[in-house]
C-alpha cells in the first residue's frame, strides 16, 4: 500500500517562491475551496509532475513553471511503502529528479526514462492511467474508465490486478520463439549440410575403388550438371535482383507517412475533445434557463445566438472529423500497401541469398570433383581420409540431430505458453473470476446512490447496462448526471479492488470539482454517505468551487486565494 504523508511545492502555476505544504495524511476529509483561477487544482499538477513527471491537465511541462519568477520550481512528495519511507523530489529550471528511500538517495547512473521507469515499476507500482482511475478523479484531463477505448481498459485493469507481469514474459517469450526459430533454421541447415557432405564423401569413397577413366567421365559429367545449374541459378538471381530493384523504386518511405498518420490521429482526438466540450455547452445552454453558479437568469437572447454559434462549430467539427477519417484511411492504406512491398522485398532477399549460397555450393563442389579427378589414380590413402571424415561428419549430423530434437520440443512447450500469456488466456480467465466481485461492487455502490440499475461488466470490459424495467442502455445512452454516478461508482470499485489486491492500494483520494458538474443534490447526499465510510482508512480531498454550499459538510477545510497575482493557502 502507498500511504502519503506530505506534498509540498512552489513556483508551480501561480504559486510563489514560498514553499505550500499539505498534510495528506493528517485529515480524513478536506475540503479545498476557492475562487476560479485562485490554485485549488494545482494540488493534481503537483502530484502528477512529481511522481510521472507530466501534468495533470493538458498543457506543456513547461507551462507548469510560474509565469513571473520563471525559475526554481519544485515539487516535493513523501510517502511510505511498508516499512520503506520515500521523498521524492522534482523540479524544472534547474531539472531535478531525485528518489529517497529512509534518507538515501536512490543510484541516480540510469537515464531520466530509466529511473523513472525503475520508480513506476519497483516502487509506485501505479502507472499514469491507473492513478488517473484510482486516486484522482478530475474535471480537466480526467478520462472516465467508460469513455476509454478497450486497451486502455484492459491496460488498467492488468495493473489493478497485478498481472501485467503476463504481458511482460508475453514479449520476452516472442523474443525466445524468434530466437528459437532462427537457430532451429540454422540448425536445419546444418543437419542437410552434414548429410549431404556424408553423401558426397561416401560417394567420393565408391569412386575411388572403381576403374579411374569411368570415374572421370562420371565427374566430368558432374561438374557439366553443375555449371548448367550454376548458368540457371545465375538466371534466377538476374530474375530476383530485377525484381527487387522495381519494388524499391516503387516504395514508398513509411516513416514520414507514419508521422503524418500520428498526427492526425492526435488532431482528431483533440477535434473530438472540441466536440464533447461543445455538445456538453449545448446541452447546457438546451437545459438550463438560470446560472448554476450565479443564479441569475440567462438572456434568452444571448442564449439562441449562443446555441446557434456552437451548433454551426459543431457542424464544422464534424465536417472536419468526417475529412480526416478519410485522410487517416487513405493514409493507413499507404502504409498497408508499403508494409505490403517491403514484406515482398525481404523475402525476394532471403531468396536471392539462398540461390547465391546454392551457386557457392555448386563452386565448391566443382572444385572439389577437380581435384579429386587429378588425385584420382590409384591414391588409396584418400579412401582412408575420407572414411576419417565420414566418421566426423557422422558424430556431428548426431549431435546436430540431438540439437535439432531439442529445439522442437522447445517450440512444442513456446507455442503453449504462448497460448497461455495471450490476452485470451491466463489473464483472462484471472480477470473472469474478479469480474463478479467488480460488478458486485460496482451495482452496491450505484445503489448506494440511489441509481438502480443492473450494471455488468464483461471480461472485455464491455458493459451491459438494464434498468430495473429489464431495458438495456449503454453508458453513452445516461444523462451526465447518471454517468457522474457510474464514474463514482468504478473509482470506489477499483480502490475496493486494489485494497482486496493489495496491489494499488492508497490512502489518497483527490476529487476535482466533482460537486460543481453533474452530480445533483440528492446524488451529493448520497455520495457524502458513502465518502463519509471510505474515510475510515481513506484521505480524501475535495476541490470545488461551492465552498459555501459544501462547508458545513466538512470539519477541515483549505482555502486557496490570489494575492498580489500569487496563490496562497489559508487553512
Amino acid at each position: 500500500m502507498i500511504y502519503f504523508r506530505f506534498i509540498r511545492w512552489r513556483n508551480l502555476l501561480s504559486t510563489g517562491n514560498i514553499f505550500t505544504e499539505i498534510d495528506l495524511s493528517g485529515n480524513k476529509a478536506v475540503l479545498i475551496v476557492g475562487e476560479n483561477g485562485a490554485g485549488k487544482s494545482t494540488i493534481l499538477d503537483a502530484l502528477s509532475f512529481c511522481l510521472y513527471g507530466k501534468p495533470f491537465r493538458n498543457i506543456n511541462k513547461g507551462q507548469l513553471v510560474n509565469s513571473i519568477n520563471k525559475k526554481d520550481m519544485v515539487v516535493e512528495v513523501e510517502f511510505a511503502v511498508g516499512k520503506k519511507e520515500y521523498r521524492v523530489t522534482r523540479g524544472i529550471k534547474p531539472t531535478i529528479f531525485e528518489i529517497y528511500c529512509n534518507d538515501q538517495l536512490l543510484d541516480q547512473d540510469a537515464e531520466s526514462k530509466d529511473y523513472q521507469e525503475m520508480f513506476e515499476k519497483q516502487i509506485l507500482k501505479l502507472n499514469h492511467k491507473s492513478f488517473n482511475q484510482i486516486v484522482v478523479l478530475g474535471s480537466a484531463s480526467f478520462v472516465p474508465f467508460m469513455q476509454l477505448k478497450t486497451a486502455d481498459r484492459r491496460e488498467i485493469i492488468e495493473d489493478l490486478l497485478d498481472i501485467e507481469i503476463f504481458s511482460k514474459m508475453n514479449i520476452l517469450l516472442k523474443d525466445k520463439i524468434q530466437q528459437n526459430k532462427t537457430d532451429s533454421v540454422s540448425t536445419s541447415y546444418t543437419v542437410r549440410s552434414n548429410k549431404d557432405k556424408i553423401e558426397l564423401h561416401e560417394s567420393h569413397i565408391e569412386s575411388l575403388k572403381q576403374n579411374n577413366d569411368e570415374l572421370v567421365d562420371q565427374k566430368n559429367t558432374k561438374i557439366e550438371e553443375f555449371k548448367a545449374k550454376i548458368v540457371e541459378s545465375n538466371k534466377v538471381t538476374a530474375t530476383i535482383n530485377t525484381t527487387i530493384q522495381r519494388l524499391n523504386k516503387s516504395a514508398q518511405p513509411r516513416e514520414a507517412t507514419e508521422k503524418k498518420l500520428s498526427k492526425l490521429s492526435l488532431l482528431h482526438s483533440r477535434i473530438d475533445d472540441k466536440m464533447q466540450k461543445i455538445e456538453r455547452d449545448i446541452v447546457f445552454f438546451e437545459n438550463h434557463d438560470n446560472c448554476p453558479t450565479c443564479k441569475q437568469q440567462i438572456d434568452s437572447l444571448f442564449k439562441t445566438s449562443t446555441l446557434k454559434v456552437k451548433n454551426k462549430h459543431r457542424e464544422e467539427l464534424n465536417e472536419g472529423i468526417t475529412k480526416l477519417g478519410l485522410e487517416i484511411g487513405e493514409i493507413e492504406e499507404l502504409i498497408k500497401q508499403a508494409l505490403s512491398v517491403e514484406k515482398e522485398i525481404s523475402q525476394h532477399n532471403v531468396n536471392y541469398t539462398q540461390t547465391l549460397n546454392q551457386i557457392s555450393n555448386y563452386h565448391n563442389w566443382i572444385e572439389s570433383l577437380k581435384t579429386e579427378i587429378e588425385d584420382l589414380k590409384g591414391n588409396t590413402k584418400q579412401i582412408d581420409i575420407n572414411s576419417d571424415e565420414v566418421t566426423k561428419l557422422q558424430k556431428e549430423l548426431e549431435y546436430n540431430e540431438k540439437e535439432l530434437t531439442k529445439l522442437q520440443t522447445e517450440k512444442q512447450v513456446f507455442d503453449v505458453a504462448a497460448l497461455l500469456l495471450k490476452d485470451t488466456g491466463i489473464k483472462t480467465r484471472i480477470i473472469k473470476q474478479y469480474v463478479p466481485i467488480m460488478n458486485k461492487l460496482i451495482n452496491k455502490y450505484l445503489a448506494a446512490m440511489d441509481f438502480f440499475v443492473n450494471f455488468e461488466l464483461n471480461e472485455n470490459f464491455e458493459e451491459k447496462i438494464k434498468s430495473r424495467f429489464r431495458d438495456e442502455f449503454s453508458y453513452a445512452s445516461f444523462s451526465e448526471g447518471e454517468k457522474m454516478r457510474i464514474d463514482l461508482a468504478l473509482l470506489f470499485t477499483w480502490r475496493s479492488i486494489a485494497k482486496l489486491r493489495n496491489s494499488t492500494s492508497t490512502n489518497l483520494l483527490i476529487m476535482d470539482e466533482v460537486f460543481d458538474s453533474s452530480l445533483d443534490g440528492a446524488g451529493t447526499e448520497e455520495f457524502m454517505k458513502i465518502l463519509n465510510n471510505l474515510t475510515q482508512d481513506t484521505n480524501t480531498f475535495i476541490i470545488s468551487h461551492k465552498g459555501d454550499q459544501l462547508a458545513d459538510k466538512f470539519t477541515n477545510i483549505l482555502k486557496f486565494e490570489k494575492h498580489k497575482n500569487f496563490s496562497r493557502m489559508i487553512t
